[in-house]
């Protein structure tokens, strides 16, 4: 139908700075296992979420030093301006539209603050126009990439025939802390990496796929399971040990109600492209939705390349899926602070 929204086209990027998760792990040990007794119970993690490498903002060597808000913001305005500037580029010129023809803007972003926001520091450079439409999006992390591509849905759904650009950009890395000698804090040194992802959204015929609903879910008295605490260093990690066992328990009727929302079963599903949030949480996931073990392969092959980049992880996967031949009816299904599930449904454009 020409009033559905349609996404055109998809574009990744990462930082161009690559860590092994090898040697994560030896600089984590000599950071860490004289001054926090329970490194080596934790040092297991670094093996265990089947992370090979990551891409981070600053070199390995820049984490070894102590950092405050401004260096991280620093480094935030610099790194994530080019991640922007990269995969808005790619993802229009893929769309075959210039710049110019872009109507709106939607950025999500939970991992630094920029103000001017990011899209207006690059809108001069990349062409935008200056009545163009900017919503930047805070705080809705890990689940961002879905939550923030349902609100450019919406702007495009409103408005036919407007180009409806939406930029989810994470620099995970940014918030690495020397001083928080805590288990999440270890356990995010051997999981977050940094990475960007762009679409590009429109009313009308043609496209990859045509988005078909979307939804979310706030669970009741969560808010501590993931998120940030801020103090004068900078973000430290709120991640609690029971995520992937509320995941498990919980995600099923959170799901099935927001697919009930919009007419459809998890039996309707063809595949679910899932955000990557670690080993266990994908295990957790095929659990609650009844997925063969193992079925949720491309975002294994994710989570290796890239570590978890919060939101713009689960737009690495699909891109991978869409590389393979998306199914007739797919599910987009991400986690994040709230505690929250998004859900976004795409069915395939012959």
């Amino acid at each position: 139908m020409t009033d559905t929204v349609k996404l055109l086209s998809l574009a990744v990027a990462t930082p161009d700075n690559i860590i092994l998760q090898t040697d994560a792990a030896e600089t984590a040990s000599r950071l860490f296992s004289d001054r926090f007794q329970d490194f080596k119970y934790l040092a297991r993690v670094f093996e265990s979420t089947g992370i090979r490498k990551r891409h981070l903002a600053r070199p390995l060597s820049w984490f070894e030093e102590p950092h405050g808000w401004q260096d991280r913001m620093g480094a935030y305005a610099e790194v994530a301006s080019e991640l922007f500037r990269r995969t808005a580029t790619s993802a229009l010129q893929r769309a075959g539209i210039d710049a110019g023809e872009v109507d709106c803007i939607v950025t999500a972003s939970s991992t630094g603050l920029a103000t001017p926001s990011l899209e207006a520091r690059l809108a001069g450079e990349l062409g935008f126009r200056c009545d163009i439409e900017r919503v930047p999006i805070f705080g809705l992390g890990c689940a961002a990439g879905i939550s923030g591509l349902a609100v450019a849905t919406n702007m495009a759904k409103s408005r036919p025939g407007a180009v409806v650009l939406f930029v989810a950009i994470e620099l995970c890395s940014l918030a690495f802390r020397l001083d928080e000698l805590t288990r999440p804090n270890i356990i995010a040194t051997a999981l977050f990496g940094d990475g960007a992802a762009a679409c590009v959204l429109r009313t009308g015929d043609g496209g990859i796929a045509e988005i078909v609903s979307t939804g979310e879910h706030l669970f009741p008295d969560s808010l501590g399971i993931m998120g940030w605490k801020i103090d004068d260093t900078g973000f430290g990690i709120v991640l609690e040990q029971s995520l992937p066992t509320f995941a498990e328990a919980h995600l099923r009727g959170a799901v099935a109600g927001i697919l009930e929302r919009a007419g459809l079963l998890i039996s309707d599903i063809d595949r679910f492209i899932c955000h990557p949030g670690g080993a266990k949480v994908l295990a957790a996931l095929e659990a609650a939705l009844s997925l063969k073990e193992g079925s949720l392969d491309i975002e294994r092959e994710v989570i290796g390349d890239y570590g978890n980049m919060s939101s713009p992880t689960v737009l690495f996967v699909l891109e991978r899926a869409i590389a393979a031949g998306l199914p007739r009816l797919s599910a987009l299904l991400a986690l994040g602070p709230g505690f929250s599930a998004s859900c976004i449904t795409l069915k395939r454009v012959s």
